[in-house]
């Protein structure tokens, strides 16, 4: 039986872990790409959509504090990433049952709460398959089999929504892929149990400090997350402005998808090349996003939902993958936690900023989202120059 990844199983690892997202992201991004208008058709403001995605998010991303820190206690890898499947897969159902904003926003962060159970245990199991097929070519391969089922969700809850008018009744179909995914995970976990078998950490670095590499990576992260628009206030704005139907909405989201599958395998590839430096033109391409969703008609409609796409696919799979190589594997689940608390942490600042500010003045947010992530290029440039990861 086999007990430790060797180049081949590594792959089929990601292969089979990125079947599992399939599936995953079929669900919950189909849920995703409907709630801002779902929420604007139950009386929310720009405002409320702004605070309950940011609010999602900030909640998810702190929970991650805690599971990282569970799953390097107790090393039960496994256990921990198959709680958070099922949290998150039964929130998307469960929203065809959301009668007002308030109980829309519980199966929101239920859904939030979920994926941040998982996501500290799971990216460390696929970090360590990264060891032996590149960081960038693993997180890069998993993120993109992930952003084709972020592709088809959306797509099947704009069918339904041109179908049944009816958000309620896309919620329940996409019921389908999240049965889907619980049995997907529940077979990787037979098939790779070893996978959670993580080294222990030295009794003399149990308790040691990251290294300062890392608090400037997650300052550039935190930069970019504030500035960074969520899809939901975008889909709102779509909606409210007239710029498009309610059922191109989602079709527009799974166009941004395909993007990011598309930036995550060339940015991933172009991590393991040049390590970091490919982060300045993903954040360059956020920057651009803002004035085209924000101030142009149906064609910077589509074209800044795709960038929007390209970026957040770059941004996944680079800064995964770039985290993976700045910490030791057995404090990797503690500095997944903690960095993704700190973006999420700004993600949800960020958010409620550009939901204020987009009921005030739609010119005043651009201006907002384009100066925080042009600012993320200065912790940036001195990680760069800092780098722990010489010869990158």
């Amino acid at each position: 039986m086999q007990r430790e990844f060797d180049a081949r199983s590594a792959l089929a690892f990601i292969v089979a872990f990125g079947a599992v997202s399939f599936f995953a992201d079929m669900a919950y991004e189909g849920m995703r790409a409907i709630t801002g208008p779902f929420l604007g058709s139950l009386g929310a403001t720009g405002l409320i959509v702004g605070l309950i995605a940011g609010g999602g998010e900030l909640f998810g991303y702190v929970l991650r504090l805690g599971s990282g820190r569970l799953a390097e206690r107790t090393r039960r890898y496994w256990a921990i990433t198959l709680l958070g499947y099922v949290i998150q897969m039964s929130a998307v159902p469960l929203m065809a049952l959301a009668g007002n904003i308030w109980s829309a926003a519980a199966f929101i962060m239920m859904e939030r709460a979920g994926k941040a159970v998982r996501s500290p245990a799971a990216s460390t199991l696929k970090s360590r398959a990264g060891h032996h097929i590149g960081q960038g070519w693993a997180f890069g391969l998993h993120e993109a089999m992930d952003q084709t089922g972020a592709m088809a969700g959306p797509l099947i809850a704009a069918w339904v929504l041109a179908s049944h008018h009816d958000y309620r009744a896309a919620f329940a179909w996409l019921a389908i892929p999240a049965v889907s995914a619980l049995l997907a995970v529940l077979i990787l976990r037979l098939r790779y149990g070893f996978a959670g078998q993580v080294a222990r950490a030295p009794l003399a670095s149990d308790s040691a400090a990251l290294p300062r590499a890392f608090w400037l990576y997650a300052g550039t992260a935190g930069l970019i997350a504030a500035g960074f628009c969520d899809y939901p206030l975008i889909a709102y704005h779509y909606v409210q402005a007239h710029l498009m139907r309610a059922h191109w909405v989602p079709i527009l989201y799974a166009a941004a998808m395909a993007a990011a599958g598309v930036g995550s395998l060339a940015f991933g590839q172009g991590y393991d090349r040049r390590g970091l430096s490919v982060l300045v033109p993903g954040t360059l391409i956020g920057a651009a996003v803002a004035p085209l969703v924000f101030l142009g008609g149906f064609g910077a409609a589509v074209i800044g939902t795709i960038l929007w796409g390209l970026a957040l696919g770059v941004h996944d799979a680079v800064m995964n993958a770039g985290l993976a190589d700045l910490v030791a594997e057995h404090a990797r689940a503690r500095a997944y936690g903690i960095f993704t608390a700190l973006y999420g942490v700004a993600w949800f600042a960020g958010s409620a900023l550009c939901g204020e500010l987009y009921d005030l003045s739609r010119w005043g947010l651009v201006a907002f989202s384009i100066v925080l992530q042009l600012a993320a290029l200065f912790p940036l440039q001195r990680l760069l120059r800092a780098s722990a990861m010489p010869g990158r």
